[in-house]
């Protein structure tokens, strides 16, 4: 990892800080033109385009009828997999369940001399959750996906993943999907923007995903709806002299195995502290199974920031808008004032990202990339949509009607004006 000096009044235009800052950006024209493509070709030629291209990039045959997972794979799967990770994915699921219950909206009325007012809001019909299926197995990716849109009401669930394992199907199964695909990349996210003779069309697609995932979400958004733009995960650790140096290691390579894109940031006014954490990150990536990964991560985002004091670790923080971003400090809720741009915020030495990455509750889908400065974390409010209810009486027409033909006259649109001059004659 590279240690970087901030302490300094020109801070802000340090080279490694503003190359952190902004790797939200990497995503080259090269990917987007091959993804164009790819989008277009299921668009045009739908399951036979799916089948030819889960082929050449997963090395996986289908046939249209393989296309889909059965129903019954996925109560199979549930009871293959072992008691301890169907207790944990339930646990999970019940915690998750929870939390994303204090969020829904209600509709309303509001009445007031004639004229009645209010909002309705209605859940999605169907949406599209993709979920990666690549390097590893992520049954918390369909809980926290899946999860929300059942509790706002969605009618149904389609889920798409690359080469399913178990542990997903189980978590699918326990969360309420209705159907699975085994389709991924690029082209899964354009079968359910557009629909196939086998996928659904969805009016929104949610989940995490790849380059070319990312990508195809943010080309075809305005053709469905999505969640975000989703690119590598990333964490960014807060910490002073009273952190325990390996704690904060392992936090930060908990990201950096995700990803070789992944970043991994500490930011510490103790110098002391980022000497020490640095040598157990290089000692600990010796033990762990994805050490490639997580070392070619470390090598290219890996980076500690040294600052003045803890207020400076902030703006810095608040600079790069992480994803995760934990605080562990002596006092770590002193701080929580301070900061403004965090997909999620972890108070606390043991307050550790993957206890939200599983099982606390809160959404782990979190903006990245900097766009926490902007986007919010998955919730129930992504899977509902809301219209407004208006009722207007003959006595709450006068009220307002006079206004409304100033105001259309002072627009220039005389049709206005007249639809409503014609009903106060």
């Amino acid at each position: 990892m590279e240690i970087v000096d901030l302490r300094r009044k020109d801070w802000r235009s340090e080279e490694r800080l503003r190359f952190v800052a902004e790797r939200g950006s990497i995503i080259s024209e090269e990917f987007e033109e091959k993804v164009r493509e790819i989008i277009a070709e299921v668009k045009r030629r739908g399951d036979e385009a799916l089948i030819e291209f889960t082929e050449r990039f997963d090395g996986v045959k289908l046939t249209k009828e393989t296309i889909e997972v059965p129903k019954e794979e996925l109560k199979r799967a549930y009871e293959s997999i072992g008691e301890e990770v169907r207790k944990a994915i339930e646990v999970a699921h019940e915690r998750i369940r929870a939390f994303h219950k204090e969020q829904v909206e209600r509709s309303f009325l509001k009445e007031e001399e004639g004229i009645l007012l209010g909002q309705r809001v209605i859940p999605l019909e169907r949406v599209g959750v993709y979920v990666p299926g690549g390097t590893a197995a992520y049954p918390s990716t369909v809980l926290m996906n899946v999860v929300p849109a059942v509790v706002a009401g969605v009618r149904e669930i389609i889920m798409v993943t690359p080469k399913p394992n178990p542990y997903t199907l189980a978590a699918a199964y326990v969360s309420g999907v209705s159907r699975v695909f085994r389709i991924g990349g690029a082209q899964a996210v354009a079968a359910l923007a557009f629909g196939t003779e086998t996928v659904p069309k969805v009016d929104k697609v949610v989940g995490p995903g790849n380059v070319y995932v990312a990508l195809a979400k943010r080309l075809l958004f305005g053709v469905v709806d999505i969640d975000m733009v989703a690119g590598p995960s990333e964490v960014l650790v807060i910490a002073d002299e009273t952190a325990r140096p390996d704690w904060v290691a392992s936090d930060l390579l908990s990201q950096a195995e995700h990803d070789e894109l992944s970043a991994s940031i500490l930011v510490t006014p103790s110098e002391k502290l980022a000497r020490e954490v640095k040598e157990e990150v290089n000692r600990l990536l010796s033990e762990l199974p994805r050490k490639e990964i997580a070392e070619k991560s470390i090598n290219r985002f890996g980076t500690i920031f040294v600052t003045e004091d803890l207020i400076q670790a902030c703006e810095v923080a608040n600079l790069i808008a992480p994803e995760h971003l934990e605080v562990i400090t002596e006092d770590p809720l002193a701080l929580l004032p301070y900061i403004k741009h965090a997909g999620a915020v972890f108070l606390g030495e043991y307050t550790t990202e993957p206890l939200g990455d599983y099982v606390l509750g809160p959404n782990h889908t979190l903006p990245t990339g900097g766009t926490a400065r902007f986007f919010s974390p998955l919730g129930v409010y992504d899977f509902v949509k809301r219209s407004s209810i208006l009722y207007v009486s003959r006595r709450g027409f006068e009220k307002v009607a006079g206004f409304a033909e100033i105001l259309a006259t002072a627009e220039g649109l005389e049709a206005h004006r007249l639809a409503v001059r014609i009903r106060r004659r």
